[in-house]
């Protein structure tokens, strides 16, 4: 017996879910960006571009996870780029205190020296995140001043603790943001892209099947009926900022081995980025809309992006942050109209 189209459509909703054009975008454009590379670059269709997006965007993809849940309960977070910073600088200071490695960090540390080295500057990016949380809430200004304000704060503490010096980090760390699994003779998997893994898998789980990630949808859709429901939307916010605060501080430890030391100019543009990634994905910057699957598109793409044309030739240096630019900006308005749309 036949089964009628209409429930043909019902059950596939009911596996999938009801696919909208804003939903298929950032795909659409993702592959649009890997059919382009493939015909202008050589030799982009290789795994070691693979690897080379894993690593690049793993940093961002941690990043990313954290200030999506800021962005789907409608507030913003400017200060990832400086906490992540700050947070890579009292590690590299606390590893090369006499208690640890010593002077250049050139000493053997003990494991626990280690730990506190690591631990240490999580938990000061966990108290940041939650003082900005609270004064958000408690002074009812917009989160934009606020992190705005913290974003200064984490500036000025990374440049005295660090007196502007170039610091030595953890082992640990320069494993994890340089090496990984040889799956293959040509394909390695990162620890790095293993660590932001298991961090979008966690943040998934919380945003889809616990109370405090729906109470974080219903805080981004309508903040007043969320108040009125009953949800204490002042919490979900602080612990939100508190959240994008430590895989902020945890995508700048990973982003400090990567580069083997730390430097106050090395997450200069994370903060910029890390919501490109967001907003690329399908996220709405005016919450309520959005999610883990959607924010690991738009990390993937824009990895993609910057791997492929650092990869073509024939563009001078000068020119590519500019093509990076105009090509985001395209992709972000026709994901924007569509979503409009919806």
């Amino acid at each position: 017996m036949a089964v009628p189209p209409s429930q043909n459509r019902s059950l596939a909703r009911r596996l999938f879910g009801r696919w909208e054009a804003s939903d298929v975008a950032p795909l659409v454009s993702l592959a649009v960006l890997v059919v382009f590379f493939a015909l202008v670059a050589p030799g982009f269709l290789k795994p070691a571009t693979v690897v080379q997006v894993l690593k690049q965007g793993s940093v961002l993809a941690i990043v990313s996870v954290g200030l999506t849940f800021v962005l789907l309960c409608a507030e913003i977070d400017l200060a990832v780029g400086m906490l992540a910073l700050w947070t890579a600088c009292l590690c590299g200071f606390l590893f090369q205190r006499p208690f640890a490695a010593g002077p250049s960090g050139a000493g053997a540390a003990p494991a626990w020296a280690v730990v506190v080295a690591i631990a240490v500057p999580l938990a000061t990016s966990l108290l940041l995140g939650l003082t900005s949380g609270l004064l958000t809430v408690w002074s009812r200004l917009p989160s934009f001043i606020i992190s705005l304000a913290m974003m200064n704060i984490a500036d000025g503490m990374s440049r005295w603790l660090t007196k502007s010096e170039n610091l030595n980090v953890p082992s640990i760390l320069k494993t994890i943001g340089n090496r990984g699994i040889e799956i293959t003779n040509r394909f390695e998997l990162s620890y790095s892209a293993l660590l932001a893994a298991a961090v979008f898998i966690v943040g998934h789980v919380v945003l889809q099947h616990t109370r405090f990630g729906r109470y974080v949808y219903m805080t981004g859709g309508n903040r007043e009926a969320a108040r009125l429901a009953g949800v204490r939307t002042g919490r979900i916010v602080v612990a939100c900022l508190a959240i994008s605060a430590v895989t902020a501080g945890l995508g700048g430890l990973v982003n400090a081995g990567r580069l083997n030391s730390v430097s106050l100019d090395q997450n200069a543009d994370l903060l910029l980025s890390a919501v490109a990634c967001v907003v690329l994905g399908g996220t709405s910057l005016f919450g309520g809309s959005g999610g883990m699957g959607r924010t690991a598109v738009g990390v993937i793409t824009f990895s993609v992006l910057k791997v492929g044309l650092n990869q073509i030739a024939w563009i001078d240096d000068l020119a590519r942050p500019l093509l990076m630019g105009l090509v985001l900006m395209v992709a972000l308005v026709v994901n924007g109209l569509l979503s409009k749309n919806k």
